[in-house]
């Protein structure tokens, strides 16, 4: 390809790449250039419009690299974690679109194929860009396509995940040419300084080095005295021999894949030379590079956690916009921090565990007083699951805090190491239901559903911040069982919220408006809107009352209160901030179609479908969830 030659100005050299192609037909000494530019617009964009912030500054070099280097979109480049590719998606045809990103109706939070064919592999959850790739690699080899380049990014901490390693182990004993890109911005997987270490790395990269040692091979193929079990013991005896004489030591030395680095990933030059000697070698390979998560703007690289998705900010002082919450109500996931606390200063029981987001559940807060009680485990939603039910087992209380989406990953961990036994640990599902602008690969909307056909296990949700603090307290008395507590993103309703504890009957639901004529049946804080569009709708059809019970539990289910709803009422609404299928909706006409009652009913829920990404607000109007659909159903019982 033809290469540019004309002068290059701040003004002009990004607004110029459409492509990667355009990217590639650049000279290589533009390219420290073009990653200036790229950041500057990823830091005045990310100022404006918030979003996933350290991760993708860390990752500006790597990402011009990759799509120097490879031929994209042919080649494959396997995002793990979407904090990491905001850069990727402006040098892929959606610089003039970035503006919109994670708006509603805008581009995508995270990596999708469903936007672009740049996109390869669905992006959000962490961990699972190795084992992806892989059968990427495996497929082209069996498509009669060996050339294409199947590379995977894996960082941000999901090397934590046990899924990486089991992609790890499989990329080790089967046939594939796959790069496995490890971006080291925060880990200790190994440690290296010094001459010795420089040396190897620019051996082990070089391209007349690599031929050497493929016409060898060959030969030794050719006359029988090499095989695929000793090229193995080769791979693995090099790897020790660099360990030693580069001070390493990490989990890829005993695997058959060739370990290339710790390289600088911010050198974009250094990268590409490596990049281009490494990737025609034959056999799965490992480059680790080492970052810094927000590279290139100092607030962010003094606190990755705080700038990982800092919000609104004044790009050039650093300071974050946050408007003052004196006078709100809490966060719920506040509402749970300081409540833990509270529990965890009596009760010496209580442990807490986290797979990776002390910050983002608000256990940092118990954290700071007892932090020998609390367990950051890393991104390894199942072990959490299962490392609770082992200090359940022992007689220890375990609150674990999960998103609701991420849990989906440790179904089988809560089934059989959890209910089975019935041990009593305390589950609480941050995020539940509707998350706003992360988007499909992040809304909570399947545990009610995954989890109420599991025998020996409590669901719960309450309807404000008092009942929530009232579920946890009851949840932490013995011999509870499995004991789940769903709660969503974003704030409650009540200012004065820390009342003395209460404990709350399990199976047991209530009235929260009495009514003749017509029933809602909600279960958590969306009943509060159900509440909302009661008044506005009783004060235009005063000759109609309408009752609100929130069920608080959707296992056991209160049958007692069911009963009374089915002998009084014909018509009978449900609402529920998860998926209509599986959920309250079809527990409540279970129980009536069982028990011979025919009322009416008409099921609010997220609809069947993977919930696109906008402002929670937008989000449940889209799935017909909020105030005025509310309303739309009351008026649509009185009209039949």
């Amino acid at each position: 390809m033809k290469k540019r030659t004309e002068p290059l100005t701040t003004e002009n050299i990004l607004k110029s790449i459409n492509t990667p192609q355009d990217l590639r037909s650049l000279e290589q000494s533009a390219l420290p250039q073009v990653c200036d530019e790229l950041r500057q617009t990823i830091i005045e964009e990310l100022s404006r419009n918030p979003g996933h912030f350290g991760s993708s500054l860390g990752t500006i070099e790597l990402t011009v690299a990759l799509h120097y280097v490879f031929n994209t979109p042919d080649d494959r480049i396997v995002w793990d974690v979407g904090h990491q590719a905001y850069g990727h998606k402006i040098l892929t045809g959606r610089r003039d679109r970035f503006h919109t990103n994670r708006k509603f109706k805008g581009i995508k939070p995270f990596p999708s194929p469903d936007e672009s064919e740049y996109d390869t592999f669905t992006c959000g959850h962490a961990s699972n860009s190795i084992s992806a790739a892989l059968g990427m690699a495996v497929a082209n080899k069996k498509n009669g396509n060996p050339k294409r380049k199947v590379v995977a990014v894996i960082g941000d901490g999901a090397m934590t995940g046990g899924l990486a390693f089991e992609g790890l182990n499989n990329a080790s004993t089967t046939n594939n040419d796959l790069l496995i890109i490890l971006n080291d911005n925060d880990m200790s997987i190994s440690h290296s300084v010094g001459g010795m270490r420089n040396y190897l790395t620019i051996l082990q990269t070089s391209r007349s080095y690599n031929k050497f040692r493929y016409i060898v091979s060959r030969f030794l193929y050719k006359f029988g005295m090499m095989n695929e079990e000793r090229r193995k013991k080769i791979i693995r005896r090099n790897n020790h021999l660099k360990m030693r004489y580069n001070s390493t030591n990490n989990v890829f030395e005993g695997m058959d894949i060739r370990y290339f680095g710790p390289i600088d990933g911010h050198n974009v030059l250094e990268l590409v030379r490596v990049m281009q000697n490494i990737k025609c070698m034959s056999g799965p390979k490992l480059l680790h590079i080492k970052t810094v998560k927000g590279k290139g703007y100092k607030p962010a690289e003094i606190d990755s956690d705080i700038w990982h998705a800092p919000g609104l900010f004044d790009k050039e002082t650093g300071e974050r916009i946050i408007k003052s919450d004196k006078e709100e109500p809490p966060l719920y996931q506040d509402v749970f921090g300081e409540t833990l606390l509270e529990l965890m200063n009596v009760n010496k029981k209580i442990v807490a565990i986290t797979p990776a987001m002390p910050l983002g559940c608000s256990m940092d807060i118990p954290m700071k007083v007892h932090p020998d009680r609390c367990f950051d485990v890393g991104i390894a939603e199942g072990h959490a699951v299962t490392f609770s039910g082992g200090l359940s087992k022992e007689g220890m209380i375990p609150f674990c805090n999960i998103y609701s989406t991420f849990m989906q990953r440790a179904y089988d961990n809560l089934i059989h190491d959890i209910a089975i036994q019935k041990l009593n640990m305390v589950l609480c599902l941050d995020r539940a239901g509707l998350v706003g602008e992360d988007g499909p690969t992040h809304h909570g909307a399947f545990d009610l559903a995954y989890l109420r056909t599991i025998p020996n296990i409590i669901i719960s949700s309450p309807y404000d911040e008092i009942e929530m603090r009232n579920l946890m307290y009851t949840a932490q008395l013995p011999d509870q069982g499995p004991f789940v507590i769903r709660y969503p993103r974003g704030r409650g309703l009540i200012s004065d919220w820390k009342k003395p504890f209460t404990p709350i009957v399990v199976g047991t639901g209530r009235e929260i408006k009495s009514g003749s004529d017509i029933a809602i049946i909600s279960i958590g804080p969306i009943g509060n809107i159900a509440e909302e569009a009661i008044q506005i709708w009783e004060k235009e059809n005063s000759n109609y009352s309408v009752a609100l019970f929130d069920m608080r539990f959707l296992k056991p289910i209160d049958t007692e209160l069911l009963h009374k709803i089915g002998k009084q009422y014909k018509h009978i609404i449900t609402l529920e901030n998860g998926a209509v299928i599986g959920g309250l909706g079809s527990a409540v006409m279970e129980f009536m179609a069982e028990n011979g009652y025919k009322p009416n009913i008409t099921r609010l829920g997220l609809p069947d479908t993977f919930i696109e990404h906008g402002s929670t607000p937008q989000l449940l109007k889209l799935c017909h969830i909020d105030r005025d659909a509310v309303v739309e159903a009351l008026n649509n019982i009185v009209k039949q």
